[in-house]
């Protein structure tokens, strides 16, 4: 599948930034046990490449897993090369333009309408809305009024409320970090993380 159609599907990005690398590995593949299956872990997490690594030789080739936090061109082909089939970005600029002339799709993020024009025009998947909590569900509602047919993913203190907001806002997914992931990626307990799973599976569905 595709990464836009999985995106349209399953409705939920989980964004994995921890400071241990094991528990950040168990924590991807706890989420993806829970039924989780567009996983992000973000380049600013402790060894990162290697947690992507582990987990592409645990999940094969056909999972989600994207690099999160690409910001150059050489983090576009590291993270390409550890095993990720999807790139995501706090904005525009080397990261996103390294990532297309691999084809692989970019989750890339934007903010005014501006930046909407532009990554469209770079050949991005989705928009990232980011960060979504400056202007919430109403501003994801104003900007689709002029680009109603781009998909967009708010990104930033998304909630389990503020995630039912959003996709009835007309966001095609969300993406959520510590409201889903918690202390897991740093150690914490790995039961409380899929009752959270469940619980966001359940919203996003």
């Amino acid at each position: 599948m595709e990464f836009g159609a999985a995106l349209r599907q399953e409705r939920l990005v989980a964004i994995v930034r921890g400071r241990d690398a094991e528990a950040s590995f168990r924590t991807v593949m706890t989420l993806v046990e829970e039924g989780v299956s567009l996983v992000e872990v973000s380049l600013s997490g402790a060894d990162a490449l290697e947690v992507i690594g582990r987990a592409r030789k645990e999940l094969g080739d056909e999972a989600w897993l994207g690099a999160g936090t690409v910001l150059t061109a050489e983090d576009a082909q590291r993270a390409a090369g550890a095993g990720a089939n999807l790139m995501v970005t706090p904005g525009l600029g080397a990261g996103v333009e390294e990532a297309v002339r691999q084809g692989v799709p970019v989750l890339a993020g934007v903010i005014t309408p501006t930046e909407v024009i532009a990554a469209d025009a770079a050949g991005v998947a989705a928009l990232k809305l980011f960060p979504g909590s400056i202007g919430g569900p109403a501003y994801l509602r104003a900007l689709r009024a002029p680009f109603p047919d781009l998909p967009f993913v708010p990104v930033g203190r998304v909630d389990s409320a503020a995630a039912a907001e959003y996709l009835s806002s007309g966001a095609v997914a969300v993406g959520i970090g510590s409201p889903l992931v918690g202390d897991a990626a740093d150690g914490g307990d790995l039961g409380a993380l899929r009752r959270r799973a469940a619980e966001f599976l359940a919203v996003c569905a």
